[in-house]
């Protein structure tokens, strides 16, 4: 599988009814895991104001990497936090040469605290992990394994008790039919190629449509079911209705992105010849009802300079887009060549 890139999902496991079901899943995925595929990868934690469970989690990361036989990177990125999250993980990790802390001085989001993390390691592999321990560490030989097999991205589907189940499905679906991504859960625990980040420009909060990019890109996309935890302590960073806004904005931001990003002329020119078209078609209807009806009515010439001006400005947008689009192809083409 190595290198295809064909875009299917592998068949999903059962889903797991607790610890011990997650471990004998984790024992049976590291039994077969290559030295490679042991050493090559970072365990990515993004934390903002986790305080109350850095720790927890920085000690457990630890448990599963000795439990499992795992020489990774575990790289921690405090995004800003004002409550001594960076200081906490490290005395939680005092003398594990696996973990490093970084800190951003001010909160940027967890898209950048991914980046932060990539540019930050040479691993093949990211392993994005939340910070709230709602996903058990004891799953990472699970998604490893899948990788192995030649996956590009591996996505965690979450089995249990939900709080924004009801927002989190309508998103999904939504980008399932919009997108054609072959996932039903976009927003879980996640592992990939590092050199995807290379391929895709991931803007300020644009980690949730990472397998959206990826895809849209060729690269192969796989699905595990991982049982998601209740929150041990601390809120939620990522709730209210302000989110759900920003997240449809999004949602309409990539899908124009990705429809009409590299032929934008579809969309404006179209657009804008449909309406010089229409504007034609009541231009002659003023005029017979002018000049044959003796009929004279002001509002259509209004309505015929509108539809008529609004055309023509919109076919020009569309070819100055245009123009736009190229010059990007032309600069993704040249930072490929220079990589």
């Amino acid at each position: 599988m190595d290198g295809e890139r064909e875009t299917a999902a592998a068949p999903l496991e059962p889903a797991a009814s607790g610890a011990d079901s997650v471990r004998a899943a984790a024992e049976e995925a590291a039994r077969g895991l290559s030295e490679r595929m042991r050493s090559d990868f970072a365990v990515v934690v993004p934390a903002f104001n986790e305080a109350p469970v850095i720790a927890d989690c920085v000690r457990e990361l630890r448990a599963a990497f000795e439990r499992w036989g795992l020489a990774g990177e575990v790289v921690v990125v405090d995004d800003g936090s004002d409550d001594g999250t960076a200081d906490l993980a490290r005395a939680a990790g005092e003398g594990w040469g696996a973990l490093r802390v970084m800190s951003h001085r001010r909160n940027l989001g967890k898209t950048e605290a991914l980046l932060t993390a990539a540019r930050a390691t040479e691993r093949a592999y990211l392993v994005l992990f939340d910070a709230d321990l709602q996903h058990s560490p004891d799953e990472i030989p699970r998604f490893l394994a899948r990788l192995q097999e030649g996956w590009d991205i591996v996505t965690g589907r979450k089995v249990g008790a939900y709080d924004k189940r009801a927002v989190s499905s309508v998103y999904n679906a939504l980008s399932r039919r919009i997108f054609r991504v072959p996932v039903s859960d976009l927003n879980s625990m996640k592992a990939f190629r590092r050199e995807i980040l290379d391929e895709i420009h991931l803007r300020h909060d644009w980690h949730r449509f990472f397998v959206v990019l990826a895809h849209a890109r060729g690269f192969t996309v796989s699905e595990l079911d991982i049982v998601l935890h209740p929150r041990r302590a601390g809120e939620s960073k990522f709730s209210g209705p302000f989110r759900i806004v920003v997240g449809l904005m999004d949602l309409i931001s990539v899908w124009f992105l990705l429809l009409f990003s590299r032929k934008p002329l579809m969309l404006f020119g179209f657009t804008g010849v449909t309406l010089i078209g229409l504007g034609l078609v009541v231009g002659a209807v003023a005029f017979y009802l002018r000049f044959v009806l003796e009929m004279g009515f002001r509002p259509l010439l209004y309505l015929v300079v509108l539809l008529e001006t609004l055309g023509f400005l919109l076919v020009g947008f569309g070819l100055v887009a245009e123009m736009i689009a190229q010059l990007r192809d032309e600069v993704d083409d040249l930072r490929r060549r220079l990589r």
